[in-house]
């Protein structure tokens, strides 16, 4: 915890940026008839029944301190995707980035080894090379910025009904232009200190020593 909690603090350097990766899930339900327009004193009203569209995962990467994000939608949640998305992430958005610092969860995808079973060799090695990974501690995926990302996106992006993966797709692409150009930052405020105050159950006593 205090691994993460200490790579928050450090300044912004572009050489280094921080970036925060996490992943999560839509189920796309599509309206079976129009609904009902919101009137005076009405709300919009949709009707009960729904088509499945399918699931689809949602990569999302965050540099807090830059206010910047990417996502993706895929198909799947494979080790393959998040080495593409990975690849993507640092050969599209961080080309001269000297190393990415990556605060990312423990799931069992996404680990350097992905990168092998998705590239040769060489260009397994040329990612893994490029990365600082920190992972958050077991049942402290809340550390991780990119939960936060994740949670603003789904109240704002995807409590409604969608046709199809194609919508899902435009409504995120637009959702990330304007979180860009408008450069949201985190105001993360939860330090070391505060973590050995309000977590002392969490650390060893020393008290009978």
């Amino acid at each position: 915890m205090e691994d993460v909690l200490e790579i928050y603090q450090r300044p912004y350097d572009a050489r280094f940026p921080q970036v925060c990766m996490d992943e999560g899930s839509k189920y796309v339900l599509a309206p079976t008839r129009d609904s009902l327009p919101m009137e005076q004193g009405k709300v919009e009203r949709e009707d009960y029944q729904y088509e499945r569209k399918g699931m689809y995962n949602i990569f999302v990467a965050c540099e807090p301190l830059a206010g910047k994000r990417i996502l993706q939608v895929r198909d799947q949640r494979t080790k393959k995707d998040w080495a593409h998305f990975m690849r993507e992430v640092l050969d599209e958005h961080y080309p001269d980035a000297e190393k990415v610092i990556l605060v990312m969860d423990n799931l069992n995808t996404h680990t350097v080894s992905s990168f092998y079973e998705a590239f040769a060799a060489p260009e397994a090695r040329r990612l893994a090379s490029r990365l600082e990974i920190h992972p958050t501690p077991t049942h402290g995926s809340w550390l991780n910025m990119a939960e936060i990302e994740l949670s603003i996106l789904g109240r704002q992006c995807l409590s409604d009904r969608m046709s199809g993966k194609q919508e899902l797709q435009e409504r995120i692409a637009a959702w990330q232009e304007q979180r860009n150009q408008a450069q949201h930052t985190i105001n993360w405020r939860f330090t070391t200190q505060d973590a050995r105050i309000k977590l002392k159950r969490l650390y060893p006593s020393f008290e009978d020593l």
